[in-house]
């Protein structure tokens, strides 16, 4: 037997603040925010937008549509379209598994909202993606809505508005996801003939098979500001390239100066902006 008994070490009791969670967040540094703490009602009023520095924070579709829209302008398409596990797909969860639990956590069908809006008086066909929903990727579904939007925008002599977030095609659905891109831009191209106009919105982040299709084939592309854009992510390209990349790639600043994007546009700014252009092209309700 020891001559010292050890001692019972008894856990701390957890000190309650009394202040709710949820009421607080953080902007976010690693994502170019100033780390500072604002609460959950700034940010809902500036549209997610920090007010100390003006980091643009993930907005939902269904927010983003509401801060567009003219008072009972949008009326939505296809709303109870869902994916299906075609290729039944098998991992650590199904495909079908993922799918019902984003579901419950974003109340969202799938990752695009589609439908007929009037923004200050103009028509158009909108599509708005929700990154909260398996990172806005493109799957069958996301592909079918907005090909339907655009279609159904060129049979009535509308403009398109396309708002993207997205990581890029869905893993899920194999081959199915990537057939999207064309079918998407073959809609555009039509559009297109009927000199029609279409604006495409891009936000963070907006990448892989979103940006190689309808995404980077506006008339007019507006990005929001600092998002990220670009096909692969920075180090993939650093590793294949083997060259050190320029300061600021794959920004949207960057991608202004370089001419691919043609505007930045601060989100509370955005629905004038939109209206201004559709002033320009000469469609109204």
């Amino acid at each position: 037997m020891g001559i010292f008994q050890k001692p019972v070490l008894k856990a701390r009791p957890k000190i309650r603040s009394g202040v709710p969670e949820g009421l607080w967040i953080k902007c976010p540094e690693k994502q170019g925010g100033c780390g500072e703490v604002v609460t959950q009602t700034e940010l809902e009023q500036n549209l997610q937008v920090c007010p100390k520095c003006g980091h643009h924070m993930t907005l939902g579709a269904h927010e983003r549509i509401a801060s567009l829209v003219d008072e009972g302008g949008f009326e939505e398409r296809d709303a109870d379209m869902l994916s299906v596990d075609s290729l039944k797909f098998r991992g650590v969860a199904t495909y079908q598994e993922r799918l019902e639990a984003y579901r419950r956590k974003t109340g969202l069908k799938d990752a695009v909202i589609t439908g007929d809006a009037v923004i200050s008086g103009h028509a158009a066909g909108l599509a708005v993606m929700d990154f909260h929903f398996i990172a806005a990727t493109m799957g069958s579904v996301v592909g079918e809505k907005i090909t339907r939007i655009i279609e159904r925008s060129t049979e009535k002599g509308r403009p398109v508005i396309i708002i993207s977030a997205s990581g890029g095609a869905r893993m899920y659905e194999g081959m199915l996801s990537l057939m999207q891109m064309a079918k998407t831009s073959g809609a555009l191209a039509r559009h297109a003939e009927a000199r029609l106009p279409y604006i495409s919105v891009l936000t963070n982040p907006t990448t892989a098979g979103v940006m190689a299709s309808y995404a980077s084939l506006g008339d007019v592309i507006i990005a929001e500001p600092k998002c990220m854009i670009g096909f692969a992510g920075p180090r993939v390209i650093r590793e294949t390239t083997h060259q050190e990349l320029p300061k600021g790639f794959q920004t949207a600043e960057f991608l202004r100066d370089h001419g691919l994007v043609d505007m930045i546009v601060p989100r509370a700014n955005l629905r004038g902006e939109l209206s201004r252009l559709m002033d320009f092209f000469g469609r109204k309700k």
